[in-house]
This record gives C-alpha cells, sequence and structure tokens, in this order.
C-alpha cells in the first residue's frame, strides 16, 4: 500500500469506528426494549450502567437501578412479560472521545401509542451500558391545551384530597 492509501484509510477509521458504534448501540437499545418484552429482567438491567437511572413518564418516576428500578422491574417481570415498545426512529450521536452517546427514539406500542426515549450511553470495558433513559409521552400540539387542563384538575383533586386527609 502506497503513502496516500495509508493516509486515506488513516483519515477514514475514526468515522468507520463511529458507524460500527451506533450499529453497536442500535443493538443494545433494541435488545434493551426487546429483554422488556420478554420479561428478561437479567438482560434488561445487565444493559445499564451500575449507577444507571431510568427516568418514567410520572413526574415521580426516577428510579435509580440499584436498587428501586431493580425492584420495580423483578415485580413487573415476575410472570415473564414487562411492556412492549418498539423503535420506529431512532437518531445517535457519538461524543468524538468515542466513549458517550446520546440518543433519541420514538416508541410505539401497541396499547399505548407513540412515546419519545431520550438517553446516555456510557463505553464501559468496550461495552455499551445505559447510564440514563427517559420516557415521555408525546403530545400532539393540538392536545396540548387539554392535556395542561386534565393535570390541574389531578393536581387539584390531590390537594383537595390532601388537605381533607
Amino acid at each position: 500500500m502506497n503513502m496516500r492509501g495509508l493516509l486515506f484509510l488513516m483519515l477514514l477509521m475514526p468515522f468507520l469506528a463511529t458507524a460500527d458504534d451506533a450499529d453497536a448501540i442500535g443493538v443494545v437499545i433494541d435488545d434493551f426494549h426487546d429483554a422488556a418484552a420478554h420479561g428478561d429482567k437479567d438482560r434488561y438491567l445487565g444493559h445499564m450502567t451500575d449507577d444507571g437511572v431510568f427516568m418514567g413518564t410520572d413526574e415521580w418516576e426516577r428510579w435509580p437501578k440499584q436498587a428501586e428500578f431493580a425492584e420495580y422491574v423483578s415485580g413487573r417481570f415476575k410472570n415473564g412479560a414487562g411492556w412492549k415498545y418498539r423503535s420506529v426512529e431512532r437518531q445517535i450521536r457519538i461524543a468524538d472521545s468515542g466513549e458517550t452517546a446520546w440518543f433519541d427514539e420514538v416508541l410505539y406500542s401497541e396499547q399505548n401509542g407513540r412515546f419519545r426515549g431520550t438517553g446516555v450511553l456510557s463505553k464501559i470495558d468496550g461495552n455499551w451500558k445505559i447510564a440514563h433513559y427517559a420516557m415521555s409521552f408525546l403530545v400532539l400540539n393540538e392536545n396540548w391545551t387539554d392535556v395542561i387542563e386534565l393535570t390541574k384538575k389531578t393536581r387539584a383533586l390531590e390537594v383537595k384530597s390532601d388537605v381533607t386527609e
């Protein structure tokens, strides 16, 4: 190989590694969702870093993997089923260091419709792990006012309940 070919290959390598990493990240996230659909607690939690956090759709749902989320997942997966979401669109960005990645995805659930998932992954010992995952409902702009009003009513009922107890 001549010097020009070697230089070209050296310049191309970071882009090839990034593409391979993006594919590997996609596999991790897809398997994370598949493990949940099949109630496979060990496989599901195994995709998270030890200090990983899962942010659910309710305002209080901030689940550190140890021990709160692991406990919750154990209960939800005990019958061999959890929740089923399928990614229908995903964007991945990898930091220049090649050790951190961010993603966002649109998920689909036959039961509940569309959601957004966002997250951060860390490369640990050559393997991508989910350090942070956040799930949120997608609200169409034309439904925003109705959702706000519903939330206000729910909060008002909670305050009223707190006062009467």
